[in-house]
C-alpha cells in the first residue's frame, strides 16, 4: 500500500466542553437560545418572539422542549417565576457565553504574531499552575486527564471575569 498524503496535525486549540453540554447545542436553535438569554431572563414566548427575529421559526413548544434540554444540562436555569391571573410564568437566563465564530481567511497570518508572544507568556503562569491541579482527584465515571481539564477551566473562568469586567467597563463609558 502507498501512501498518498501524510501531514504533522499539530494540536493548536483545546475545546472544553462535556458530552451533556455538547449534546444540548447541537441544535443551532439551542446555541441562539443561549446567545439570546445571555445577561436577561425572558419566557419562553418571549425567547420564541427573539428566536424569530433572527430566522429560526418555532413553536412555543418546540421551544418549551428546547428550554427543557438546556435546563436538563445546566446551560440554562430559571431566573425568575411569575404568576398573574393564575397563571405561572417561568423567565430562563444563562451564566455561559456562548462564542461562535467564523474565523476569517488570514486569521493565523494576521494575529499569528500576537498568539505567539502572548502564548509564551501566558504558558509561563501555566507551569505555576499545573502542579497544583496534577493533585485533584477524579471522581467516579470521569475519563482522560482530569487535571489538564482543571487547568482549562481555570483558564476560562480568568478569562471570562477578563471579559465581563472589560464589556461592562466599555458599557459604563459609552453611557456617559
Amino acid at each position: 500500500m502507498s501512501t498518498l498524503l501524510e501531514k504533522e496535525i499539530k494540536v493548536n486549540r483545546i475545546l472544553t466542553t462535556s458530552v451533556k453540554h455538547a449534546r444540548a447545542i447541537e441544535d443551532p436553535a439551542r446555541a441562539k437560545i443561549i446567545e439570546i438569554l445571555y445577561h436577561r431572563a425572558l419566557s419562553a414566548d418571549q425567547i420564541s418572539n427573539e428566536l424569530k427575529k433572527t430566522g429560526y421559526k418555532k413553536a412555543l413548544t418546540t421551544v418549551r422542549h428546547h428550554l427543557d434540554i438546556l435546563k436538563e444540562s445546566g446551560l440554562i436555569e430559571i431566573a425568575k417565576i411569575e404568576e398573574s391571573r393564575g397563571a405561572i410564568t417561568k423567565f430562563y437566563s444563562t451564566s455561559t457565553k456562548l462564542l461562535g465564530y467564523a474565523a476569517p481567511d488570514d486569521f493565523d497570518s494576521k494575529y499569528s504574531k500576537v498568539i505567539d508572544s502572548t502564548s509564551v507568556k501566558i504558558e509561563k503562569i501555566l507551569r505555576n499552575i499545573t502542579p497544583k491541579t496534577t493533585k485533584a482527584k477524579k471522581t467516579k465515571g470521569e475519563n482522560g486527564d482530569y487535571s489538564q481539564y482543571l487547568v482549562m477551566e481555570i483558564m476560562n473562568r480568568a478569562m471570562t471575569n477578563i471579559m465581563e469586567n472589560s464589556s461592562k467597563k466599555h458599557e459604563s463609558i459609552r453611557s456617559l
